[in-house]
């Protein structure tokens, strides 16, 4: 995993508290839950990869 990933993931983090918190506070809840929705969701398609490969390496390294 690279280090550019995990900055992307904490500017993501980052630009989705401010936009929940700015949208809660001016009364619109449900678009703040749907934009936390969307950055978890694109957080977790940038990580899906490399959970995969851990998984696929995992079982590479038990079946002999």
């Amino acid at each position: 995993m690279s280090v550019n990933l995990l900055f992307k993931i904490a500017a993501v983090g980052i630009l989705v508290s401010v936009l929940t918190q700015v949208l809660k506070h001016s009364g619109r809840e449900e678009e703040a839950f749907l934009t936390s929705l969307a950055g978890l969701l694109l957080v977790l398609f940038w990580v899906i990869p490399y959970i995969n490969e851990l998984f696929v390496s995992v079982k590479e390294l038990f079946s002999l």
